[in-house]
């Protein structure tokens, strides 16, 4: 896919086997007639989502949706424009306020379902009427459909937000797959959940927080580092990086940059969690004891 305008029957005959099978399936989820908003990160699921409606439907007939806020880092948010550009898709953002909510600020484990209301009552409230929209969808994958830690799921649900990927049974890896046979930068980008998520359950979620994380982890991005999370434990930095890295962040020059930047970003201390890279460590934990 490039940065011209999409040629879909083309795109369409480049595809084969499985990922022509999965975009086919995807698209058969689709709205039929109207107007369709995607509710879109610049991640792989939401990305592969807006590229194959792009393809079903014609650009006129899509739109991005991207909610921006202190929870979405500056660097993804570039990403996310960058990524839609290349689809070909015109995308619409819009200031979301879920920081003004006292329940996502106390941060329970139900803190992704306010944010994904607040995200969707925006796009209901101030955008789908100014664009016309009938339907809204997001990228909801089949692994994430079965997962118990996601609470934004019950928003999408009360919302009547449309899940396609989901619905037409693509796993996470069937999505990557996909996106790489569409051409999507995206396709093989790590997780980048918000960066509330790096703050634990039951401690309230500021923007101040929220700046420290993102600039702890654009430190750990610059010796190298792609897949991070900068766990904000008050005065400590815990990183979490994947084993294979653990060796980059203790070399010697490394160690003592990213030390220097988490501190500079008003940590006082900055510690190396040895269990590795843990995706949805905090909710996990408070739903487990739950069960």
């Amino acid at each position: 896919m490039t940065t011209s305008s999409i040629e879909a029957a083309d795109v369409w005959e480049d595809l084969s086997g499985q990922a022509r099978a999965d975009a086919l399936a995807v698209a058969a989820c689709l709205p039929a007639t109207g107007r369709l908003g995607v509710a879109y990160s610049g991640g792989v699921d939401s990305a592969t989502l807006l590229a194959v409606a792009v393809l079903a439907l014609g650009p006129d007939r899509v739109v991005a949706l991207m909610g921006v806020s202190p929870s979405l880092a500056a660097d993804e948010a570039q990403e996310a424009r960058e990524g839609a550009a290349m689809i070909g898709s015109r995308l619409v953002e819009f200031p979301t306020r879920e920081g003004d909510k006292p329940e996502y600020r106390a941060n329970g484990a139900d803190r992704c379902f306010h944010c994904k209301d607040e995200l969707f009552t925006r796009i209901g409230d101030d955008i789908a009427q100014r664009e016309g929209l009938t339907h809204v969808a997001y990228g909801e994958n089949a692994d994430d459909a079965i997962r118990i830690d996601r609470p934004g799921a019950v928003a999408a649900t009360q919302h009547q937000v449309l899940r396609p990927l989901a619905q037409a049974g693509l796993t996470k890896a069937r999505v990557r797959a996909l996106a790489r046979a569409l051409g999507l930068r995206s396709a093989d980008k790590p997780a980048a959940p918000c960066l509330a998520s790096r703050i634990p359950h039951g401690q309230q979620v500021t923007p101040e927080k929220l700046a420290q994380v993102e600039a702890a982890e654009k430190a750990l991005r610059a010796v190298g580092i792609e897949d991070s999370r900068v766990r904000h434990h008050g005065d400590i930095a815990r990183i979490e990086v994947a084993p294979s890295d653990l060796g980059t962040l203790v070399s010697d020059g490394v160690r003592e940059d990213v030390v220097r930047a988490i501190k500079a970003a008003g940590f006082a201390y900055v510690a190396l969690d040895l269990a590795g890279l843990q995706s949805g460590a905090f909710t996990l934990q408070v739903l487990t004891r739950r069960g």
